[in-house]
């Protein structure tokens, strides 16, 4: 009846605007999640319900709780000292860091809360080691669900609980479109980092190599000497490039099967799950995307 209605006065369909968000595993790439959520905000858009995934569920645990633009703020501190300082190196033979300062220090402006007490529904998505299946936070402590999540393998001490081993997430479902809760309304709207732009990469170390090749500098011809070109190929690099392809094929796979509304998918060239210190640049890069993507739905709805 609605519908009839618009049609005969000659009015569009209003702009559905309620959003179901989901935000990907991605390290310090996550940071551009918070670009997204800002953009989101600004457009008009009232996000209903959120999940995520490792650096994802970080985020949107956050926001979640009402601290976004404050962990944005003690972000801008973060160096690569300040990162140090928060790195609790532990000797392990599962892993190297701790994990339990870094959660310390956002505790002291994010106060911890039962996920079932925040003001939007919530969830998180961590993996148990033993079994091999993803485990799902909607109820608890929202700083647990946070670590467990966020537990990156080899990396980050694992959270031990109820028999289980809980590592990151992102290793069974990166980004997590069919764990949010939704309305019937409700646009479902992901946000993709965990990919980077391996091609873009070769095409700039390729780049960097013709310049050092061709450049006349007698310390730079004794660097041609000394380092080879393909320094960057060892087993650190094998092994990590790996494990990324793998988990940026389960979220493209994840986006197929939940054919979200409006996808925000953010390959990087330049920064790395490490790059910390760089949140600026990575909000910019989020916020940058976002809008394009949702200039892009709002394109599609028009001809629709």
């Amino acid at each position: 009846m609605f519908d009839k209605l618009l049609r005969l006065t000659g009015k569009d369909k209003p702009e559905r605007k309620d959003v179901a968000l989901v935000l990907s595993s991605g390290g310090a790439r996550g940071l551009a999640h918070i670009g997204a959520i800002e953009v989101l905000e600004e457009e008009g858009y009232h996000i209903t319900s959120i999940a995520g995934c490792s650096m994802g569920a970080l985020i949107g645990g956050v926001y979640a709780a009402g601290k976004l633009e404050e962990f944005r703020e003690w972000m801008k501190g973060i160096d690569r000292k300040k990162m140090l300082e928060l790195t609790d190196f532990s000797l392990s033979l599962n892993h190297i860091v701790k994990g339990d300062r870094i959660i310390e220090a956002i505790m002291e402006f994010v106060p911890d809360v039962d996920i079932e007490e925040l003001p939007i529904p919530y969830c998180a998505v961590a993996t148990d080691w033993v079994s091999g299946r993803e485990v799902i936070f909607r109820t608890g402590s929202l700083f647990k669900a946070i670590r467990a999540s966020i537990s990156l393998p080899s990396f980050y001490k694992p959270v031990q609980r109820d028999g289980m081993i809980l590592i990151d997430g992102g290793v069974v479902n990166p980004i997590p479109l069919n764990r949010v809760e939704r309305h019937k309304d409700d646009l479902l709207m992901g946000v993709d980092v965990c990919g980077q732009d391996y091609k873009a990469q070769e095409n700039m170390k390729h780049e960097i190599s013709e310049r050092r090749k061709s450049s006349k500098s007698l310390a730079t011809q004794i660097l041609n000497k000394l380092i080879p070109d393909n320094i960057d190929f060892n087993y650190y690099t094998m092994l990590t490039r790996t494990s990324s392809m793998m988990i940026r094929q389960n979220a493209k796979l994840m986006s197929q099967l939940m054919n979200p509304d409006i996808l925000v998918d953010i390959q990087m060239s330049r920064y790395g799950g490490f790059d910390y210190d760089k949140s600026e640049r990575l909000i910019a890069i989020g916020r940058q995307k976002t809008i394009k993507a949702l200039s892009k739905y709002a394109s599609q709805s028009k001809r629709r």
